[in-house]
This record gives structure tokens, C-alpha cells and sequence, in this order.
């Protein structure tokens, strides 16, 4: 599969094309994989973030821009990020991961974005690492509400429906892929008023439940 769209999402143009290999080599398909990049990728995507987080909120306090950035660079939002650049169809897998649908696998796309932020700042550096981030991050950045730091879509969903007296949402599993650790969830989010049903996925069931909740908050609000 060639890795030409994905170089072009990223917005970098690998020196070393076996940065990029590794990157998206998982350990099940052998040595080198693409743990140690993971690390490097781990450390300067939250510096990255916190800079961005710094500089953007000139009045938020410590406490707030902190789960800020926990929020930015857990494995839920990493996910996403894979999501949008089709990261599982250049992922190279074991036989047996394959099988069991890794390319699918949050955990497994997530730790993948962290190898190619470790790959790219190997490559050329900081500034090209900062780069990338910034160009990954540019639509999630643009969605924070400063003034909803510190809760979850769980909660800010809950308070939205009990401002207007409206029932309470339900939450369901609808299934279960995988096998721990890298599971799958999907939940569902049922609200009666409005009549409304979100779907959430994650790598724990509270992790999809939020999913779930913060796509129905978003339908609600707009």
C-alpha cells in the first residue's frame, strides 16, 4: 500500500523512509516495530499540545490547561486522528493480529500516531514535529470551550437535559470486539426528549459512554 496520502495528510516528506515503515509497524509483525518511536512521539506530542494549550488560553490556570491536554492526547482523540487519516490500511500486522481485525483496533491505531510523531521528529526535528501536530490538531483545538474545561460530555450532557427538565439519558452496550487488552466498545446513548440515539466507541466501556454522550451533546447544541 503505497504511503504517498498519508505523507501528504501528514504534511511531511520522510528523508528516511524507514522512519515511516517502523512507524507503522506493530510489534506482532516483528522487529524493528514502532513501541520505541511511540515513546519519542508520546513526550513531544504533549509538549507540543501544552505549548499550543499555553499560547492559545492566556487566562485559563494551571489545573484547567492540565486536563486540557489529557484530554487532547489520550487514546480516545488519537483514535480519531487515525480515523481521519485512514491510518489502519498502511499498518503492518502480524498474521494473527491481522485476523482479529488490529488494523481496527483503537489501542493499536492510537500508539500509531504517537510512532509517527516519534518518526517525524527523528526525521527532521522539532519544528517538522510541531508541524505535523499542529496540522493534525487544527480541527479538534478549534472545537475547545474554555468556558467547559474540566467536564466531561457525560456530564455537560446530564446538566444540558436538567436545565430543560428533560429525562436523564440511557446508556447501553452494544458490543464488545476483542479481547483485553484491546478491546473495543460500542455504546449506545438513548435520550427520550428529543427522541435520539448516539453511538460511541472506545477502549473501556466509561470511554465509550463519553463517545456516545459528547456526540449527542454536539447534535443537541447545534
Amino acid at each position: 500500500m503505497s504511503s504517498d496520502s498519508l505523507t501528504a495528510a501528514l504534511g511531511h516528506a520522510f528523508s528516511d523512509r524507514g522512519l515511516l515503515q517502523t512507524a507503522l509497524t506493530h510489534r506482532s509483525f516483528g522487529i524493528p516495530n514502532n513501541e520505541r518511536l511511540e515513546f519519542i512521539g508520546d513526550g513531544v506530542l504533549n509538549c507540543v499540545i501544552g505549548l499550543e494549550l499555553f499560547e492559545r488560553f492566556a487566562q485559563l490556570p494551571e489545573g484547567d490547561l492540565t486536563r486540557l491536554r489529557a484530554t487532547l492526547v489520550r487514546g480516545e482523540t488519537l483514535h480519531r486522528i487515525a480515523i481521519a487519516l485512514n491510518l489502519g490500511r498502511y499498518m503492518r500486522l502480524g498474521e494473527g493480529e491481522a485476523k482479529e481485525g488490529g488494523v481496527t483496533t483503537p489501542s493499536i491505531l492510537a500508539d500509531a500516531v504517537e510512532a509517527l510523531i516519534g518518526a517525524v521528529y527523528l526525521d527532521a526535528g522539532f519544528d517538522a514535529a510541531a508541524g505535523v501536530i499542529s496540522r493534525l490538531y487544527l480541527p479538534l483545538l478549534a472545537e475547545i470551550r474554555p468556558e467547559k474545561v474540566g467536564k466531561d460530555p457525560k456530564t455537560r450532557l446530564q446538566e444540558w437535559l436538567q436545565a430543560r427538565k428533560r429525562p436523564l439519558p440511557a446508556y447501553e452496550v452494544l458490543e464488545i470486539a476483542g479481547t483485553p487488552p484491546q478491546q473495543c466498545f460500542t455504546v449506545a446513548c438513548r435520550i427520550a426528549n428529543p427522541a435520539m440515539k448516539t453511538r460511541g466507541e472506545g477502549p473501556s466501556r466509561r470511554t465509550a459512554e463519553q463517545d456516545a454522550a459528547g456526540k449527542a451533546l454536539q447534535a443537541l447544541e447545534t
